[in-house]
């Protein structure tokens, strides 16, 4: 059995203690600590993830894998690899290598609990970095997409013939659908959540706007959402919209939506079937479209932080919330039973180790 020593956010608060664990939380027993002490979170739980470490998550099992390890290094212990717009067959082919590595999580690597495949059901014109593969929704392509593999969640635009009919079918089958990509009406997107579709994929980019006279979908949001992600990086989201969305969405929740910039240098790096450039936080295409992130869990908590969460409200809202999405009660949270997932970090947020189902797991920090 291991231990770890430290201020522990359990479901309850912090508390000063020693955690004991497996590969499962077994006891968490009080102490008393030094100064400095390190803080020990629920690990970081990212269901957005195109790519990382170079790789992208249409490469195959191998690029999977690479995702994973990266991530990995930077506190996330659980995630989805997230296939961008491609051809049908490429797409079912990334979800069979997505199971695949579901099947076996090798050392090093964090959990990967399915995919989440971003389209092909988008609007054409709300694409952003997207590649041109978008279809209509589809019910044979998308049960070729479950069938070979564990998909947890598609997201697709709700203004698309035929999407509110997909959205209930998926809803039934366990299956979470975001809302993303869309130029859909407020009263459409209300519909949609009515339909049964979860939450939304990357709050404010690449969807209908707020307008006071036409709300769109970012007002039915803020109006009417549980659950929505953003992407922290203070790039794609101005800290004014940041702030605001946290005020009015009981469980905004974090996710990179990174690719396989993330955790390498500035250059050149594949998202799909084309090219992006890395420089600095920011990747994007030739033409400035910005492309996904070179975000980590670890530099979104600080900057969670850096614009007035505390650091329990952060740290719920890249671990717990994503967890309470895909309805997994044993993961997101410190409490006995739980999967022993966990960050440990110094009084200044970095990280000093991960675990991984109880073992140790990346961090290079």
């Amino acid at each position: 059995m291991s231990e770890v020593s430290g201020r522990i956010l359990t479901p309850i608060g912090w508390v000063d203690g020693r955690l004991h664990f497996d590969a499962r939380i077994v006891e968490i027993s009080p102490a008393r600590l030094a100064s400095g002490a390190p803080l020990i979170l629920p690990g970081f739980i990212d269901l957005h993830t195109p790519g990382g470490g170079g790789a992208d998550a249409l490469g195959g099992e191998a690029a999977v894998r690479t995702i994973a390890r990266t991530h990995a290094r930077f506190g996330t212990t659980a995630f989805l690899p997230s296939p961008v717009t491609a051809p049908a067959e490429e797409l079912v082919s990334a979800v069979a290598a997505v199971a695949r590595v579901a099947l076996g999580r090798a050392p090093g690597e964090a959990r990967v609990l399915g995919a989440h495949v971003e389209g092909p059901f988008l609007n054409p014109d709300r694409l952003g970095a997207q590649p041109p593969f978008t279809l209509p929704p589809d019910v044979a392509l998308t049960e070729r997409l479950l069938a070979a593999g564990p998909v947890r969640v598609i997201t697709l635009a709700p203004e698309l013939p035929g999407a509110l009919e997909l959205i209930r079918a998926l809803a039934g089958r366990g299956v979470k659908v975001l809302l993303g990509h869309s130029a859909a009406s407020y009263e459409a997107t209300i519909a949609a959540l009515e339909a049964g579709a979860a939450g939304f994929t990357h709050l404010f980019n690449a969807m209908s706007a707020l307008h006071q006279r036409a709300p769109g979908m970012v007002g039915a949001a803020l109006a009417r959402a549980e659950y929505a992600a953003v992407i922290p990086d203070l790039v794609h989201v101005h800290p004014g919209a940041l702030r605001a969305a946290l005020r009015a969405i009981p469980r905004l929740y974090g996710t990179t939506d990174a690719v396989a910039a993330a955790g390498m240098p500035d250059g050149e790096y594949r998202l799909g079937n084309q090219r992006v450039t890395k420089r600095g936080r920011t990747v994007s295409l030739a033409d400035g479209t910005l492309a996904g992130s070179a975000l980590t869990m670890d530099q979104g908590l600080r900057n969670l932080v850096a614009i007035g969460c505390d650091v329990a409200d952060a740290a719920r809202r890249l671990s717990t919330y994503p967890a309470e999405l895909l309805g997994l009660a044993d993961r997101g949270r410190i409490a006995p039973g739980a999967h022993a997932d966990l960050v440990v970090l110094d009084p200044a947020l970095n990280v000093i180790a991960v675990y991984v189902e109880g073992f140790p797991s990346g961090s290079d920090h």
